[in-house]
């Protein structure tokens, strides 16, 4: 559980002038819904949200909120920024519990980088997926979903069945073995491969010419 705690107020406004009345006051207008209660209008102040955000662990994260002395666990869902200004303008939380299911976008961290042979021999490393949408308690989201690239080589890639996820975390796809990342080689390594391949065949006919001059003689 986050140890962020944000104190809300319910508005009396609700729409777009409401949202606008939140603003000039110097606050920050959301909504919480989900469970079996009805979608309720809030506001906060931008200058603890806006510090709840620069935490890191905000978005996407189970945090709680405090209403007249009574907290309540929510999920962050979405946080709108100002297009021109990128400050907070309107926050959307979703009512849950620890022991609720979520369907979150996880991030992805490849390690071991440095040790993959495809790395070694000039290859890149194409990130096919940056995030992965996983369904998990809602009290132990995982921070990230790591992925060990150290006996990648090129032409090999990381598909989701080979990736270890923290227990009780699942894909939220499952029809198919999607692809994370594959190792790709750069152009002068295919070109180098290839030089070498062509040096091989040229190799192989002037050796077979000579045999066949051999037994000529």
């Amino acid at each position: 559980m986050s140890d962020i705690v944000l104190n809300v107020e319910v508005r009396e406004r609700t729409g777009k002038g409401g949202a606008r009345q939140a603003r000039r006051d110097g606050l920050v207008p959301g909504v919480l819904y989900g469970g079996k209660l009805d979608p309720v209008a809030i506001s906060l102040k931008h200058n603890e949200l806006l510090k709840a955000i620069n935490s890191g662990k905000f978005l996407a994260n189970m945090i709680e909120i405090e209403h007249d002395g009574k907290k309540q666990s929510v999920f962050t869902r979405d946080v709108q920024f100002d297009p021109v200004m990128d400050f907070p303008v309107h926050v959307d939380f979703q009512r849950v519990d620890e022991d609720s299911s979520l369907n979150v976008e996880v991030s992805v961290n490849f390690m071991n980088e440095e040790k993959a042979p495809g790395i070694k021999r000039g290859g890149v490393l194409n990130v096919v997926r940056h995030t992965v949408e996983v369904i998990c308690p809602a009290g132990s989201i995982p921070e990230s979903i790591d992925v060990d690239i150290s006996g990648m080589d090129i032409g090999d890639s990381v598909h989701i069945s080979s990736v270890t996820l923290p227990d009780g975390v699942t894909p939220a796809i499952t029809d198919r073995d999607f692809t994370i990342a594959t190792m790709q080689g750069s152009r002068a390594v295919i070109e180098a491969e290839g030089e070498e391949a062509e040096g091989g065949e040229e190799a192989t006919e002037a050796e077979a010419e000579t045999a066949e001059g051999d037994a000529e003689e």
